[in-house]
């Protein structure tokens, strides 16, 4: 159970994000969207966004955090900070402080999604318009990193798996994949999900794809802008191993529920994911591709949709189970 008010915070390897829940039921009160470089730790970032606003001191906290969190002192994949639950409870006098993978609350915010709604403002889907069933769904998201998560009805409850799956090797499945493979940066010799299907992944494509070193900002505009045609084969193959891997995913967790794509890239390139080759390659599942073709995607279009997940997770505790770091006083 969380003590009200209740701090969210929503912290990546780019950018960290605050908001204070007054009550159950009442809206977030969003304090702060600041460069996680910004601020030499999270204490020093959640101090600076308190003073922003006259919200009621917390007496609870929630984080999610782009990383796993299987220690005591969390250390952010693609950032410097260190998240330790203890000690942000003790610097702000908290009653309990839980620290979970960024993915656990947008997984909870999927639940109430409805991909056969009409509200854009939240969800688009990709390709057919189909409606889930009652199994598990899949989030995902490509953005500075990249995360998924699965959310699995268990009894009464909805139980989050996270996953690390950025961080599994990736490799090429047809001719053009083929050609183009030997030409891809290694990391650490390995080209692993992350590796591609990030931020970083689009300039690693591009290059590899013989365009050059661009940025991903760049290579995005120029793409759907249809100026530069190295960047918009980037957006295409961009889509069409995105779909790919979508679909290895949600063959992984029986996703019939759906698929729901945060991050910040998809959003920004849905005509390009729109145009037949990301579900081509999700439906291309042999022997199973009759059911993938009955899978809703989606893109996730809010720009926060970790939010209403903590309040999902803070005001529903009973609903969902998943694993974190949990301190209490």
């Amino acid at each position: 159970m969380f003590e009200f008010p209740v701090l969210f915070g929503d912290i990546g390897g780019t950018n960290a994000r605050f908001a204070v829940q007054d009550k159950p039921g009442s809206e977030p009160v969003v304090l702060a969207h600041d460069k996680t470089a910004g601020h030499p730790d999270p204490s020093a970032a959640i101090r600076a966004a308190l003073a922003k606003s006259e919200v009621a001191p917390p007496r609870s906290a929630i984080l999610a955090v782009a990383a796993r969190v299987d220690g005591p002192a969390v250390h952010l994949t693609n950032a410097h900070w260190v998240i330790e639950g203890e000690r942000i409870g003790r610097d702000f006098g908290l009653a309990s402080c839980r620290v979970v993978n960024d993915y656990v609350p947008v997984a909870a915010g999927a639940a109430a999604l409805d991909p056969a709604g009409r509200d854009r403002s939240i969800l688009e889907q990709i390709g057919p318009t189909l409606c889930p069933d009652g199994g598990a769904r899949l989030v995902l998201g490509p953005g500075t990193g990249f995360g998924a998560a699965g959310l699995v009805p268990y009894g009464k409850q909805l139980a989050i798996v996270s996953t690390e799956a950025g961080h599994v090797d990736f490799g090429p499945s047809d001719e053009e994949e083929f050609a183009f493979w030997p030409n891809l940066a290694r990391i650490e010799g390995r080209i692993t999900v992350e590796s591609l299907l990030s931020g970083p992944g689009l300039t690693r494509l591009h290059a590899g794809l013989g365009g050059g070193e661009a940025d991903p900002k760049d290579i995005t505009e120029r793409g759907m802008s249809g100026e530069d045609p190295a960047a918009q084969r980037t957006l295409r193959v961009f889509s069409k191993l995105l779909g790919r891997l979508c679909g290895d995913l949600a063959l992984t967790f029986l996703a019939t529920g759906g698929v729901y794509i945060g991050g910040g890239i998809a959003p920004r390139i849905l005509e390009v994911l729109n145009e037949g080759t990301f579900r081509r390659a999700f439906e291309h599942k042999p022997p199973f591709s009759d059911r993938m073709a009955k899978i809703p995607t989606c893109v996730i279009t809010i720009a926060d949709p970790a939010l209403a997940g903590l309040s999902a997770l803070a005001c529903q505790p009973d609903r969902f189970a998943y694993d974190g770091q949990h301190w209490t006083a």
